[in-house]
């Protein structure tokens, strides 16, 4: 399926704010732009990107005083297949895993795992450890989290949100990803587009959403706390050990948000 995708997005401000963006799409799905992707500014100021140490295409550029309109559009090939489920897979044992994969065990900005530890294990100590102990940290977060956009706030942890239990998409994959963490299965936090192309109805304003991989087997698999379902055509932007490293957009300034606007269809021109 060829799916159109993009964003444009406002900031005001009276001064001029250094900015930093994780508005591409992730360097390993490039492969699968079917047209060029580019980032355009109003007014138009000088942009460059790098690839920071999860693979993510940063953008940095200033915003002058005044204000800004950062928007991008493109068109990308994707299969539509559902996340994968393997009911089979396993936990790698905590002395097999791959050095780079340590630090996804280990407590990060959003995610103490510290503070969720004997939580975990009072809750999951007795799973067995794999596909199905995902499942069911997975299945927990979702029934207990009630989603609602009001609750949404740039400070909130999981351990926030554990004793909230309400938030927003990010709020999910924080706390699945700390319990996750806790019973010893590396876990990272993921944000991008996700449609309502595999929905038999429109849900709301569309809005990039976050979820979460887990390290299985030997390789990464996709878990999604706030549907609890296998969903089709996600387009990844970013990946971190939370948003803190994934964050759509970091200002070294005060700024507002004006304008903020997400799209992803099929499309059916292509």
């Amino acid at each position: 399926m060829l799916i159109r995708a993009g964003y444009d997005i406002g900031f005001a401000s009276q001064q001029a704010v250094p900015m930093l963006a994780n508005l591409s799409v992730h360097a390993s799905r490039n492969k699968d732009l079917r047209t060029a992707q580019r980032i355009f500014t109003t007014p138009d100021v000088p942009i460059y990107d790098y690839v920071d140490s999860f693979g993510n295409i940063c953008s940095r550029f200033t915003m002058p005083p005044g204000g800004i309109t950062i928007s991008c559009g493109f068109v990308i090939e994707d299969s539509f297949e559902p996340d994968a489920v393997v009911p089979h897979a396993r936990a790698v044992p905590l002395a097999e895993l791959p050095d780079e994969v340590l630090m996804y065990l280990l407590a990060s900005r959003y995610c103490e795992t510290d503070r969720l530890t004997q939580i975990a294990w009072d809750l999951f100590g007795t799973v067995q450890p794999g596909w199905g102990m995902v499942q069911a940290i997975v299945t927990f977060v979702h029934e207990r989290i009630r989603f609602d956009y009001l609750a949404a706030r740039p400070t909130k942890t999981a351990w926030d949100v554990f004793h909230e239990q309400v938030g927003v998409c990010r709020d999910y994959a924080h706390l699945a990803i700390a319990l996750c963490r806790c019973m010893n299965i590396p876990a990272r936090y993921c944000t991008g587009y996700l449609g309502d192309m595999d929905l038999p109805a429109i849900v709301g304003d569309m809005d990039f959403s976050a979820w979460f991989e887990v390290w299985l087997e030997g390789r990464w698999y996709v878990f999604d706390a706030r549907h609890n379902f296998p969903r089709r055509g996600r387009i990844l932007m970013a990946r971190g050990r939370d948003a803190a490293d994934a964050a759509l957009v970091t200002t070294f300034g005060p700024v507002t948000l004006t304008r903020f606007e997400i799209y992803t269809d099929e499309d059916r021109l292509g």
